[in-house]
């Protein structure tokens, strides 16, 4: 294993350095993260899916976070960080490379397995990630670098749809769509296979990538940090803590980071459905996450001018979670039609597009909140909230029920107490320090 250094001994370049690296793992992050947009009303039609059943690619690939964030910390701890990267690169390498033989037996769960696998993947690398990226400088400045990384996150966001359908979608296809409930059982099988073989070249292009970015990684000048050593305090405290679950704060933003994970993957991966229930074909909704994730980078991008010179990471946290709560007001009851960017729908799916700009600081505020003053749990801290992305995980299947039970618009109620909580996570939950009231 690499010999750990303190952050306080990296020199500027080899701050920098580390940064650039990072921000290059965001970028992939995000562009396998949010291609799910696109798989999710593809794989609905190749194999024939209700609305939840569909929504079971964001469960596959999310609750992996669950299982694996923890285990992650122990990996980490074993083998370090660069090691770890790679282990995690080369499992979301086997991931991608599960969607051959699922392709070519158009096999539902095959898929749900390979997404499961670029999920633990994926697990590994932000329970590294995340910490890191935060302790890589001053703690007031770490919502700026975070918004850094959030722009590379989503701006792969916004090229993963649009790539994968351009390779996966054709001209032809929106009269294919029309006519399959037309066609015999033995043409429409076939039509079915040919459109679900689509996928066998990006995802072993994919594959390949994420296997060389591993070596990439373990052979790249990125330090081992030691967040071992440091001892785990609170600023309300002169004592030292001896268990994880002494930290209220970091066990609030456990679940705050949860239900916003959950929101954001709502807002990006549901809006092409949504466009749907307009009558706008999937070869245009296609640009409706891109949409939204363009939002969240203008969000992203006055987070890193006005933090902190203007406003605080708090007051900035404070402002998403209330505009996140409004603007899903403007989902449930905003109506009438208007077209913007040539496209005609309801006013209601701009708010779905505006969520973008309400979650784009949330996570850059829950973050650095929840880990401060862990000391030597750092490590174990950054992979307990990273168990809170398995709500990317739970809550699009509660959409995709209420969608079912009721409506595609209806069905966004969901977002309403999970804006609640991190409004109080964001005044109120962030500055408990102790379970109960010291005397």
């Amino acid at each position: 294993m690499n010999k750990t250094v303190s952050i306080h001994s990296l020199s500027r370049r080899d701050t920098h350095i580390s940064i650039l690296i990072i921000g290059m793992m965001f970028f992939i992050f995000g562009f396998v993260s949010w291609a799910n947009a696109i798989l999710i009303p593809y794989f609905k039609i190749a194999c024939e899916l209700t609305n939840f059943k569909a929504y079971l690619v964001t469960f596959a690939f999310y609750i992996s976070y669950f299982i694996m964030s923890v285990p992650a910390s122990f990996i980490l701890s074993s083998i370090g960080f660069k090691k770890g990267m790679m282990l995690g690169f080369w499992i979301m390498s086997l991931g991608a490379f599960i969607f051959i033989p699922a392709a070519m037996m158009r096999t539902y769960e095959i898929f749900l397995l390979g997404l499961f696998t670029l999920g633990t993947g994926l697990a590994i690398l932000q329970t590294a990630a995340n910490p890191y990226i935060t302790l890589l400088g001053p703690k007031e400045r770490a919502a700026q670098r975070i918004s850094i990384m959030g722009i590379c996150n989503k701006g792969a966001g916004i090229l993963a749809p649009l790539v994968f359908a351009a390779v996966i979608l054709k001209a032809t296809d929106s009269e294919l769509f029309k006519n399959l409930a037309f066609m015999s059982g033995s043409e429409k099988e076939a039509a079915l296979d040919e459109l679900i073989s689509r996928v066998i070249l990006p995802y072993l292009f994919v594959g390949t990538i994420l296997f060389l970015l591993g070596l990439g990684i373990r052979f790249s000048p990125l330090p081992e940090i030691d967040t071992d050593g440091e001892v785990s305090t609170d600023e309300n405290s002169k004592h030292s803590k001896n268990s994880i679950f002494q930290f209220p704060h970091l066990i609030l933003g456990t679940l705050a980071i949860f239900l916003h994970v959950g929101t954001q993957v709502i807002a990006i991966d549901t809006v092409i459905g949504y466009a749907g229930s307009m009558n706008i074909q999937l070869l245009d909704a296609k640009i409706f996450p891109s949409f939204t994730l363009a939002t969240t980078i203008i969000g992203y991008l006055l987070g890193i001018l006005s933090i902190p010179k203007w406003i605080s990471q708090v007051t900035a946290l404070r402002i998403c979670t209330l505009l996140g709560l409004i603007f899903t007001m403007g989902i449930l009851f905003a109506s009438g039609p208007v077209k913007l960017a040539g496209l005609q729908a309801d006013w209601s799916i701009w708010f779905v597009v505006l969520l973008g700009l309400a979650n784009s600081l949330i996570w850059a505020g829950i973050w650095p909140l929840a880990i401060d003053g862990l000391g030597k749990f750092t490590k174990l801290g950054a992979s307990i909230l990273i168990m809170g992305l398995s709500g990317n995980a739970i809550l699009p299947l509660f959409y995709g029920y209420f969608a079912d039970l009721y409506d595609l618009r209806t069905a966004y109620v969901v977002l309403v107490p999970c804006y609640l909580y991190l409004i109080f996570y964001a005044f109120k939950g962030h500055q408990i320090r102790y379970w109960t009231k010291k005397i």
